[in-house]
């Protein structure tokens, strides 16, 4: 067993399970849990986000049992469980493996798959297969579990959300076909559909032996040269190459009804338009005991699944009979949750904060509260430290806790507008982020 890092601490059950880079990579899993101000931290890796009623209904048990009660939502559509006894790791471990949560405990934190949350919801393709077929290859991979927590598998549906996420290997489905691409590069590779979950596999593979001596963690990191002939190699054994950008937005999907094709429809009533499936976002991803009993419920009354996605929010499949997803989307806006686009909390997102985290210079999901207004064009993101845990991807407002004031700036992928610094004052840091997103 490893020794345990300065802020976590490795289960009982990670005994011959964990990969040789794991004694530099502290990024939090079920097998190894993180030392946080309001007690330990787990995170548990839902590929794709995709869950079963059942398995909901296990994730509230153990956040019951060992934690606060609650469940928070990641920006890769995994769940952090809070608030645990440090002491609870095996037991947890346990509970979780008996639920189909942990299927491989070598490779529980390289489980990082994102997938389009309305795939095959609104005329899109289904993703299931790949889905499925990619995690076992995952869990299946000696040399996967040597992936570090950070290297990110997406699975987009051709709309281009997940592809604009700045994942490491991305699959785009594309008619019959599929386009694998690798980090932010530009050219992508023509593979058929059915070969696609091996050859994003092989793709990781690939990348573990190129950063073999550079140490890096993702595709990003990796020197400019190394690289280039990681792209090469990767090409020169994948199909056609094809010229297509990376979408440099992540649109998350709407609040509401979802109708299709291809987009929320969140006028329609059930009575007039098939309702496939409700959508919600979650205000500052944490979701109370009494909004995950309601989501689960919705779910297991129609398409007995959840899909958690990368925005802090989470998509009930249907279909949905006559009046039934209306009177579901009143029920879940009534326990707080967000369910139409004109929500004031729609794009406001907020690291833990003070007192959760030592890091943190203040408790800015309290500020993030106080500072709700009139909605904005770009989403917000709150951060109690320089390190911007969980911040979004694309266009976005950046907040800032410094020891100087409230840095705030606006982020267009790798560029980052001249900041404005608030002190001391919560009417002109409110109006300054409003100004700033509208």
């Amino acid at each position: 067993m490893l020794a345990a890092m300065p802020d976590s601490a490795p289960s009982p059950l990670s005994a011959g399970g964990v990969s040789p880079r794991s004694g530099g990579d502290a990024c939090p899993g079920t097998l190894r849990l993180h030392r946080a101000d309001d007690g330990a931290l787990a995170r548990v890796r839902i590929p794709g986000g995709v869950l079963s009623a059942e398995r909901a209904d296990a994730l509230l048990a153990v956040a019951d049992r060992f934690g606060d009660g609650e469940l928070h939502l990641t920006s890769r559509g995994n769940v952090q469980l809070r608030g645990l006894d440090a002491r609870c790791g095996g037991e947890l471990a346990g509970l979780l493996t008996a639920a189909g949560l942990l299927p491989s405990a070598a490779h529980e934190r390289a489980r990082n798959i994102v997938a389009s949350p309305l795939a095959g919801l609104d005329g899109s393709p289904a993703l299931g297969p790949w889905l499925t077929g990619l995690d076992g290859l995952v869990c299946g991979s000696a040399a996967a579990a040597s992936l570090s927590g950070r290297f990110l598998f997406a699975l987009d549906d051709g709309r281009g959300d997940v592809d604009a996420l700045g994942a490491d290997v991305t699959l785009i489905a594309e008619g019959p076909d599929a386009l694998l691409r690798i980090g932010a590069e530009d050219t992508v590779f023509r593979v058929p559909a059915a070969d696609a979950p091996r050859a994003a596999l092989l793709a990781a593979e690939a990348f573990l032996r190129a950063a073999a001596d550079s140490g890096a963690w993702r595709v990003k990191d990796l020197p400019d040269g190394v690289r280039a002939e990681l792209v090469r190699a990767i090409g020169s054994t994948a199909g056609e190459p094809v010229h297509r950008p990376r979408p440099r937005t992540a649109k998350a999907p709407a609040p509401g009804l979802v109708t299709g094709p291809h987009g929320n429809a969140a006028a329609a009533t059930a009575t007039t338009t098939t309702v496939t499936a409700l959508c919600v976002d979650v205000p500052l991803g944490q979701l109370t005991p009494t909004q995950w009993r309601l989501l689960t419920g919705t779910a297991r009354r129609y398409g007995n699944e959840l899909r958690l996605t990368p925005w802090r929010g989470i998509v009930v499949p249907g279909p949905f009979d006559d009046g039934g997803a209306a009177e579901a989307l009143r029920t879940l806006a009534a326990a707080g949750l967000i369910t139409a686009p004109e929500s004031p909390w729609t794009g406001v997102g907020a690291c833990i904060g003070h007192p959760g985290c030592a890091k943190s210079l203040s408790d800015v999901r309290a500020e993030a509260g106080a500072a709700v207004g009139p909605v904005g064009r770009l989403p917000v993101y709150w951060s109690g430290c320089e390190r911007r845990c969980g911040h979004p991807h694309g266009e976005w407002i950046d907040v800032v806790v410094t020891p100087e004031g409230h840095r705030i700036s606006h982020v267009r992928g790798d560029r980052r507008d001249p900041p404005a610094t608030v002190r001391n004052d919560p009417a002109a840091l409110a109006a300054t982020v409003a100004a700033a997103r509208a």
